[in-house]
């Protein structure tokens, strides 16, 4: 499941994910990235992990699909979780973006929050 957070505002998203993400939580998501990419160009992305799973198959297609085709409209992403494969996750991600990507333990998250909105 994907939770918006109530820090969501202007070009910053805040989301919290659990267990694993589905299609209709990328049909709920999607929509409000290419808004924030009409308005503002660039999306600043807090990424919280809490007890995340990972993706169901056409939900991680969904992912990876808006991801390819995005991949210069991110400015920073800050993935927040407490899992070593999360934080692999992170290491994957920085060749295929133009965005800083870092990664915070679940402890750092008023770092995060910091980080990403600086």
């Amino acid at each position: 499941m994907l939770q918006i957070l109530e820090q969501t505002e202007g070009n910053l998203i805040a989301t919290r994910a659990t267990g694993n993400l589905t299609e209709a939580d990328y049909d709920k998501l999607l929509p409000r990235l290419k808004n924030i990419v009409e308005k503002y160009q660039k999306i600043r992305w807090y990424f919280e992990m809490e007890g995340f799973e990972g993706w169901k198959p056409k939900a991680f297609w969904k992912d990876l699909k808006f991801d390819i085709h995005h991949a210069n409209d991110f400015e920073k992403v800050a993935m927040v979780g407490d899992k070593k494969w999360e934080e692999w996750m992170t290491d994957l991600m920085k060749p295929f973006t133009s965005a800083e990507v870092k990664y915070f333990a679940t402890t750092k998250k008023i770092e995060a929050v910091k980080w990403i909105n600086s």
